[in-house]
C-alpha cells in the first residue's frame, strides 16, 4: 500500500469503531491537493457534473471521475480498500452478514460489476461561500463497501472558513448524536458508508450513519471522495 507503508492501522481502526470516524493527517501533500483540484477544470476526465440545488442536495457542484481513473486517484483507492478491507470483514462477522471482502480492490470491483455496477464513484466537491451538503449517504448499488474516505484539498482558514464534515449516529430509539470534524490539508477522513456495529449486553445492533458538510461561510473548498464501490448504470 504506497500511501499506508508506515500506517498501524489498529489504532485506525479503533477510532473507527468507538468514535465513528478515523483520522489520517498528511495523506495527500500540498502539491497532491493542488493537482487534483486542478483536475476539476478537466471535463474530459469525468462522466457527470451534479448541480446540488437542483437535486436539493445542498448548495454546490461535484463532478464524478469515470473510468479509467487517473493513476493517481487509481493507486489511492486501491490502497484505502486494501488498508480498511479487514476491518470491513470483522464488521460484517460480528454482524452476521453473508459477505465477506476480498483483500484486493479489483476482486471487489468484479462482485460490483457482476450486479451491474460499473460506474466510477470517486468525486471531487467544490462549495464556495454559502454551499453545504445535506446529510446522505452514498449508496450506489447493491454492493458496497462499508466505509469510505474524504480528503481535504483546500486550506482552513486561508481558502475557507466554515465548511465542516457532519456525521449523525443514530441509535436505534435514541436522538441522533452530531460528530463536527474539521480536517486540514491533505488529511483523510474514514467514515461509514450506511452503518457501523456497536456492542451492547446482547451482542452488536447497527449504528446508522449520515454524513454531509456545514455551510462554508467564506472561501472556496475542495474535496475529494474516495467511494469504493461503483455505481449502477
Amino acid at each position: 500500500m504506497k500511501h499506508f507503508q508506515t500506517t498501524d492501522p489498529t489504532l485506525l481502526y479503533q477510532d473507527i469503531n468507538e468514535k465513528g470516524y478515523g483520522l489520517i493527517s498528511s495523506v495527500l501533500s500540498p502539491d497532491d491537493c493542488t493537482q487534483l483540484k486542478s483536475t476539476y477544470s478537466r471535463p474530459e476526465l469525468f462522466r457527470k457534473t451534479v448541480e446540488m440545488e437542483r437535486h436539493s442536495y445542498g448548495k454546490g457542484q461535484y463532478r464524478y471521475y469515470q473510468h479509467p481513473l487517473p493513476d493517481s486517484i487509481q493507486q489511492l483507492r486501491s490502497d484505502i480498500y486494501e488498508l480498511l478491507a479487514p476491518l470491513a470483514n470483522q464488521w460484517a462477522k460480528v454482524m452476521k452478514l453473508p459477505f465477506s471482502y476480498p483483500e484486493r480492490h479489483p476482486e471487489f470491483l468484479e462482485l460490483c460489476h457482476a450486479k451491474g455496477q460499473t460506474r466510477a464513484t470517486p468525486l471531487i466537491l467544490q462549495y464556495q461561500t454559502g454551499g453545504f451538503n445535506t446529510l446522505h449517504q452514498d449508496l450506489y448499488g447493491e454492493v458496497y463497501f462499508p466505509m469510505q474516505a474524504i480528503f481535504c484539498l483546500s486550506k482552513p482558514a486561508e481558502d475557507f472558513t466554515g465548511g465542516s464534515l457532519v456525521l449523525t449516529e443514530q441509535k436505534p430509539r435514541a436522538q441522533s448524536r452530531a460528530i463536527v470534524i474539521d480536517p486540514k490539508l491533505g488529511d483523510m477522513v474514514v467514515i461509514p458508508t450506511q452503518y457501523r456495529p456497536a456492542k451492547s449486553a446482547k451482542g452488536y445492533y447497527r449504528l446508522n450513519m449520515r454524513h454531509g458538510v456545514s455551510e462554508v461561510l467564506t472561501g472556496e473548498r475542495y474535496t475529494l471522495g474516495i467511494i469504493l464501490h461503483d455505481a449502477l448504470k
